[in-house]
């Protein structure tokens, strides 16, 4: 399972504390420095059944300094994950991918529910 992050990322850290206390195992990788390409930007979408527009940092500095909301309706699929695999900082955090599932963001009672974690007490 792999597990992009941004460590600085409050919500990263979260997430990782998460997987941490619910003893999931995952391969740490570093979204700015090892930044996913485009054919596994584009395999990750298709399984998560998610709007592309979901795996951009839509909050970052980079989106809006590149005036994304205005440019992405205009844009081809394949174009997206191009610029996607462009920059790591463009990619909404964190991903977490497994077998079956793409979690994108998080959310912990959707990751527990993706995950089949049981409450914690």
């Amino acid at each position: 399972m792999l597990f992009y992050c941004y460590p600085p990322c409050s919500t990263c850290q979260k997430a990782q504390r998460f997987l941490e206390d619910n003893h999931v195992a995952y391969e740490l990788r570093h979204i700015k420095n090892e930044v996913p390409s485009a054919s596994d930007l584009r395999a990750w979408w298709e399984k998560s059944g998610l709007p592309l527009k979901r795996f951009f940092n839509t909050s970052g500095q980079k989106y809006a300094a590149l005036a994304l909301k205005d440019k992405l309706p205009t844009m081809t699929e394949d174009e997206q994950l191009a610029l996607l695999a462009t920059d790591g900082m463009l990619i909404k955090r964190p991903l977490f991918i497994t077998g079956e599932t793409v979690l994108v963001g998080f959310k912990e009672v959707a990751w527990r529910d993706a995950l089949g974690l049981q409450a914690q007490d």
